[in-house]
């Protein structure tokens, strides 16, 4: 397809201040029309809409986000990069640039109110923790719409029985509804990574103070669970809690011990969370 109004190719970007992408920060800059637009028809309900975007970079995507009339704060590390977009959007009242580290932001203090949506091409390195922090925040977001590589994305989307499934993949579900966008692959950055990427969006269910505390219980034994995913899920549990204790809550749920953890839905993990944290009792130890 051809470039959309406006749109300008990264490496012509960084030519203007002599920029280079940087390791460290994980830069590779989104240089796909096709894939931007994926992204903005995901993100955007319509003009208004309140936009969280993560590393902004050379605003490619800022700038399809703000003509699609999104309301965009953008976060961006690196100083140099947040100077450029400072001057490059410096006409446009809809966006608010942020100097800083996404992976410790504190987003109550950053946006008000609800409803929010982030739209982003997460950075490698932290892209997990990133997406991870934002799922917990049903109250701030209704809508994630994220690039990552592409490992991680199928673990996002990875359905009971998939050897791809582990802890992100339930952790994903319990909290949102999550679907593929797009495949993405390496020639659609500059300069291109060493592996694919791929978009997900994850509509973010709304959670009840009981229930954001019954998911902080089903975490804790998620992770014990895919503590060892190649066993049976009754020896993964035993490392985290009192044999009997594992036995009797399988039973109790019908769950047999010898499958492993990858078979077992949202729900099972739910009933399983029910039985081996219960509210009065809480807490992951023997």
């Amino acid at each position: 397809m051809s470039a959309p109004s406006g749109f300008v190719h990264p490496a012509r970007l960084l030519a203007t201040f002599g920029g280079r992408a940087r390791k460290r920060f994980g830069q590779n800059f989104l240089c796909s029309p096709a894939v931007v637009e994926r992204i903005v028809e995901a993100a955007l309900d319509g003009p208004g809409q309140r936009v969280l975007e993560v590393g902004p970079g050379l605003g490619v995507l800022t700038g399809a986000l703000l003509a699609g009339g999104a309301e965009l704060t953008a976060v961006e590390i690196d100083r140099d990069l947040h100077a450029f977009l400072t001057e490059r959007f410096a006409e446009n009242g809809h966006l608010r640039l942020v100097l800083g580290d996404a992976s410790e932001q504190g987003w109550d203090d950053l946006l008000d109110g609800t409803g929010w949506v982030c739209a982003a091409n997460l950075p490698y390195n932290v892209g997990t923790g990133i997406l991870i922090d934002l799922l917990r925040q049903p109250h701030r977001f209704s809508r994630l719409v994220v690039m990552l590589q592409e490992e991680v994305a199928k673990r996002a989307l990875a359905a009971a029985g998939d050897r791809a499934r582990g802890s992100l993949s339930v952790f994903c579900q319990s909290r949102a509804t999550v679907s593929r966008v797009t495949r993405v692959p390496p020639g659609a950055f500059h300069p291109p990574p060493k592996v694919r990427s791929a978009v997900i969006r994850l509509d973010l269910h709304p959670q009840s103070p009981a229930s954001l505390a019954r998911l902080d219980r089903e975490e804790r034994v998620v992770r014990q669970g895919f503590s060892a995913p190649r066993k049976m899920v009754r020896k993964s549990l035993t490392g985290g809690f009192q044999k009997a204790r594992v036995d009797a809550a399988l039973a109790a749920v019908g769950i047999p011990g010898t499958v492993r953890p990858a078979t077992l839905t949202v729900p099972q993990w739910s009933a399983l969370t029910a039985e081996l944290c219960p509210v009065e009792g809480g807490g992951t130890s023997p």
